[in-house]
């Protein structure tokens, strides 16, 4: 590798010489005594080179800089002279890669939450601006964005390399809208990215609910830990829906906890906003049981604004991992057995073997969106707040019956 003091000692000879450093980069001393910087690379099977400027104008570390620049976007496939800055050829700033998917980005802001917006835009800054955010808009081709897609799935991240392709979908659909580009050049890039298998969250089967409620009521560790692994059983809702619940969604005497689209984000707390997955308020009837158990947690956490408080501090909510940790600890593989999320496929499953309780009611308990636009607002509207209570009491009975053994849910309808 070169150095500045080896860079300074050289001499001008009779004929030009290099002064090789790594991957690719040299300078070559002419023998009328001028330093100039080189960058030698192949692409498609030709080689070519593309000058930095002289030393030490372009210093040894700028060059450096500059080769790495230009490697990332022959990763991509992408000659590093169409970043050349000759005058009357420098790319235009309004027409850049970068320039067109901020400009999406921010149209489309109103459709994402806060942090949703955030983490789109730290995805194109880490994998690909660096490889085609500063190129004329114009000149992008399909197989530049095959390269960048290869370049990110070869990194092992190959769910990431699936969202960046719906972002250069969305992206270049953008700006064919806006007159910039006449044909969207990511419609061509099926099969560059496999499909990633679909791993669905692993739940028990029900008949092994006695076993479960068993281990549950035997957890030995944190109270509040117990309590809240019996409570989202009885609730199943998503994760950060219960972990980060606040004490004034509840009316305990009504029996209905209220999960706002959006709760108001906490100083220090991570994703504190976060509220109903879809969106919209989700109602949520609470069993007998289930208000038996937040009467418990209330002797707790009643000083804390959050219903499951940390471990170390009431003016935090209690981790992420908390309940999948407490299900390893009473003996289960949380990646092959069940895992938090899986109380949910429990109880859908229950409710809907039961058979006697209607899909809307079981899908809006389960606050699944509804494909059909019109049903969605019909089901919506209607709410079935009645039947749920009733169905939501039955499956806390339920819960409490299979403790005595299993009894499948059309058995116990019967009873």
């Amino acid at each position: 590798m070169l150095t500045d003091s080896k860079i300074r000692s050289s001499k001008p000879l009779s004929k030009s010489y290099k002064l090789t450093d790594t991957q690719g980069l040299y300078l070559l001393v002419s023998s009328g005594g001028s330093r100039l910087w080189y960058f030698r690379y192949r692409l498609e099977g030709k080689e070519s080179r593309l000058a930095f400027g002289p030393y030490p104008t372009i210093s040894l570390s700028e060059a450096r800089e500059r080769r790495d620049a230009a490697r990332k976007l022959l990763s991509s496939g992408i000659s590093p002279s169409q970043l050349i800055k000759r005058p009357g050829s420098a790319v235009d700033k309004s027409r850049t890669f970068r320039q067109a998917a901020t400009s999406w980005h921010t149209a489309s802001q109103k459709l994402w939450s806060t942090n949703h917006a955030r983490k789109i835009f730290t995805c194109l800054e880490r994998y690909v601006f660096p490889s085609v955010g500063a190129l004329d808009i114009g000149r992008i081709q399909t197989h530049h964005l095959a390269e960048l897609l290869r370049s990110v799935n070869n990194k092992g991240v190959h769910d990431v390399a699936g969202r960046v392709r719906q972002y250069l979908t969305k992206i270049m659909r953008h700006a064919v809208q806006q007159g910039l580009i006449k044909y969207n050049p990511a419609l061509d890039l099926d099969g560059i990215v496999p499909q990633p298998v679909s791993r669905h969250h692993p739940a028990l089967p029900l008949k092994r609910l006695p076993e479960l409620l068993e281990k549950i009521d035997h957890y030995r560790g944190r109270a509040l830990t117990r309590l809240a692994l019996a409570l989202s059983l009885h609730v199943f809702l998503r994760s950060s829906e219960l972990r980060l619940a606040r004490w004034d969604e509840f009316n305990l005497k009504a029996r209905l906890w209220t999960l706002p689209a959006q709760r108001s984000a906490v100083e220090g707390v991570k994703f504190s906003e976060r509220g109903a997955k879809m969106k919209d308020e989700h109602l949520v009837p609470l069993s007998l049981q289930a208000v038996a158990l937040l009467q418990q947690i209330k002797l707790l956490t009643g000083d804390s604004l959050f219903v499951f408080s940390g471990a170390h501090s009431l003016e935090k909510p209690m981790s992420e991992n908390t309940i999948n940790k407490a299900l390893r600890v009473i003996g289960y593989d949380t990646k092959e057995e069940i895992c938090g999320h899986g109380f949910r496929t429990m109880a859908c499953s229950a409710l809907n073997e039961s058979g006697r309780w209607s899909k809307d009611a079981i899908e809006r308990q389960m606050s699944h969106r509804e494909r059909n636009n019109v049903r969605a607002a019909y089901i919506h509207k209607a709410e079935h707040l009645d039947e749920r209570m009733e169905m939501m009491q039955w499956w806390s009975d339920y819960l409490d019956v299979n403790r005595e053994g299993f009894i499948a849910p059309y058995l116990y309808v019967r009873q």
